[in-house]
């Protein structure tokens, strides 16, 4: 009779902890945001560092060349395909960070090279896979909520 009352508790326990861990699945969210079993996805982080260029331009070329990186990062944004982007603090060089939501390291390749400060050479970046929660995808409409001023 122990073992079977053990048992009994055993087994309840163990569909309790599983019910728990799903009891706030969403499912039509989840698959939204692309995410697997894990909610986890896929994404290309871009390492962005200073170029080699950046000295052969005058302090308001590179003002303008900045005001191009800033529409193309909004662009991109907009269209879902960068979820998160923003620089480091210092004058390093390493400058940034973009997240891609994309499938490849060709599909963050493309992007990159619309990007005007990659184009006049002011930065360049390195691509790499990486797998991560899937609820950064939510960044975006999250970010509206909490900045006064848009960048």
């Amino acid at each position: 009779m122990k073992k079977l009352f053990l048992l009994l508790l055993i087994i309840c326990s163990a569909n309790y902890y599983s019910f728990a861990q799903t009891a706030n699945y969403d499912e039509t969210l989840a698959k939204e945001v692309g995410a697997d079993d894990y909610g986890m996805r896929k994404y290309v982080i871009a390492f962005l560092y200073r170029g080699d260029k950046v000295d052969e331009y005058t302090e308001q070329e590179r003002t303008d060349i900045q005001a191009g990186h800033m529409a193309n990062i909004n662009h991109l944004a907009e269209k879902g395909q960068l979820v998160i982007a923003g620089p480091f603090f210092g004058n390093e060089e390493l400058r940034g960070l973009f997240f891609f939501a994309v499938e490849s390291l060709e599909e963050a390749q493309k992007l990159t090279e619309s990007d005007p400060a990659i184009k006049a050479g002011v930065l360049k970046m390195d691509l790499k896979e990486w797998y991560g929660s899937a609820a950064l995808m939510l960044m975006s409409d999250m970010h509206t909520k909490v900045a006064k001023v848009k960048i």
